[in-house]
């Protein structure tokens, strides 16, 4: 059986978790009668611990076995999305929806290794292009399937139907996980090196436009990772929480202390940002940030120290720095912008979720056609697109902000929806390609890792303030119209990082 079918539709899922959520948080609002922070934690909770344990989800899987921690990363996954559905207050919700971002960090890094590792080198570049479609395909469906389920309703269940009607794929998923190889097929220098040279990997990224997070050069002093670790000794919890795979050698050091730093540093910042308002900014959400701040900055004097989570490899490379810092920036404005045109036109003019899906299905459906024509762009241009695309989304933002609450604005508003997804869909498609082209070859293992992470976080964080902007809004429309100021003024920055890219200056 090829195991393809069960990455893609585990990947799937959890990209189509993401926007399913997104049309549905008026009702989760409403139902719960949560504040506005508290269902926006919803949202971001999820991405936050996502993107929180993707480096270091990568490293367990060289530890203790790519296949064992897609399973246990499913299983987490799955009883994380059953408690969703079964919420009964919002602060059960956002808990349980933490779960399922750990499932989903647990299970991605692990989806690209196991491609990388158990599929013959002239299948990858395919089977890399098939993630990326299905990662399409979800960010497409997910606003429009959960219109229709909200709208539908044939079970009277609301959104909770949203999240149950993931569970029978994902336990299809976990049923069949274990037909997915414990080591990789047999690999010759020819046909299937456990981890491919950098030559090889800059090949699949320019036939795919994905880069894999699991993918990384051996640190200095320390064997180079091949397929399925296992650490010898006592078993560890992960050990005993599924069968194990075959030994090997010794993996690097996994970063624990930087890790965790990072995530809870994260976590206290995005938690008082998101409820803040609700509560009138009491002291304990002060304290909070204090906190975050000095986590996140013990967490940089720790990638001092041996076998950090940020190789030293990056973090000298100027391109890859402004690469990830680029795509930090985009990423902080492109899921908010979705975030706020279903918030905003199911709680101002009241549209139904369906409704509102549809009048924002010209954004998906143009990001389609940008993706398809981003590698023509690059092969051309270089950097160039990425700048433009990104200029392009502000100036539709500026747009909108313009036409809001006016007699014309549905209409408008999708068709000034058309040009932003075209810069949409030109920029995701190529901006890891156009990174990792210009980045130093020892250091494209550990930026391909780095990039995912600061696309989560971008939106987590992006999310987070565009909906305090949101907030300070007398009534949805000013809302919105502030909020869209926030994402014009985000995509110029961007605009401008990926100038300096595409003219060497990163």
């Amino acid at each position: 059986m090829t195991i393809l079918p069960i990455l893609l539709s585990t990947t799937f899922l959890q990209l189509l978790d993401v926007t399913l959520v997104q049309v549905a948080l008026p009702s989760i609002t409403a139902d719960l009668h949560a504040g506005q922070g508290t269902t926006q934690l919803v949202l971001t909770g999820y991405t936050l611990t996502y993107a929180s344990l993707l480096l270091i989800a990568a490293r367990l899987g060289d530890r203790y076995g790519y296949r064992r921690l897609f399973r246990i990363g499913l299983a987490v996954f799955t009883i994380g999305t059953v408690s969703s559905a079964l919420a009964p207050t919002a602060g059960f919700l956002v808990l349980a929806r933490l779960v399922e971002g750990v499932g989903s960090g647990l299970v991605a890094p692990q989806v690209f290794s196991l491609i990388q590792t158990a599929l013959p080198v002239e299948r990858r570049a395919r089977a890399l292009s098939s993630l990326g479609a299905t990662m399409a395909v979800a960010a497409l469906s997910g606003p429009l399937l959960g219109g229709v389920l909200l709208t539908v309703d044939p079970t009277g269940l609301g959104w909770r139907l949203l999240f149950l009607a993931n569970v029978p794929v994902a336990l299809l998923a976990l049923a069949f996980s274990g037909k997915l190889p414990a080591t990789a097929l047999p690999a010759t220098p020819a046909t299937h090196p456990a981890r491919p040279d950098q030559p090889a990997l800059r090949t699949q990224l320019a036939q795919s436009g994905l880069p894999s997070p699991a993918v990384r050069p051996a640190q200095p002093g320390q064997p180079s990772p091949s397929t399925h670790p296992t650490q010898p000794g006592a078993p560890s919890a992960v050990a005993c929480l599924a069968p194990p795979d075959n030994p090997r050698p010794p993996a690097p050091r996994i970063d624990l202390l930087g890790a965790t730093l990072a995530a809870s540093g994260l976590a206290l910042l995005i938690l008082p940002l998101s409820l803040g308002r609700d509560t009138g900014w009491p002291p304990w959400t002060w304290l909070t940030l204090a906190t975050a701040l000095t986590l996140l900055t013990l967490f940089a004097r720790t990638q001092r120290r041996p076998n950090p989570l940020l190789h030293p490899t990056v973090l000298r490379d100027r391109p890859a720095r402004t690469g990830l810092l680029l795509v930090l920036v985009f990423n902080a404005g492109v899921p908010s912008l979705t975030y706020l045109l279903l918030r905003y036109l199911q709680t101002g003019p009241g549209h139904t979720p369906l409704t509102a899906a549809l009048l924002t299905a010209t954004y998906p459906l143009a990001a389609a056609l940008g993706s398809r024509l981003a590698p023509t762009l690059t092969r051309r241009h270089g950097g160039l697109p990425l700048a433009i695309a990104a200029a392009g989304i502000a100036v539709t933002t500026a747009a909108l902000a313009a036409i809001v609450g006016t007699p014309a604005e549905p209409w408008t508003l999708s068709l000034l929806l058309i040009p932003a997804g075209l810069g949409f869909g030109v920029f995701t498609a190529a901006v890891f390609a156009v990174v990792l082209a210009r980045t130093h070859p020892d250091a494209i293992g550990s930026a391909s890792g780095l990039l995912p992470t600061a696309q989560q976080l971008g939106g987590t964080l992006g999310i987070t303030l565009a909906g305090l902007v949101f907030a300070v809004g007398a009534d949805p429309a000013s809302g919105f119209g502030y909020a869209l100021g926030y994402e014009t003024v985000v995509f110029l920055i961007a605009a401008g990082i990926a100038l300096g890219l595409s003219r060497g200056r990163g």
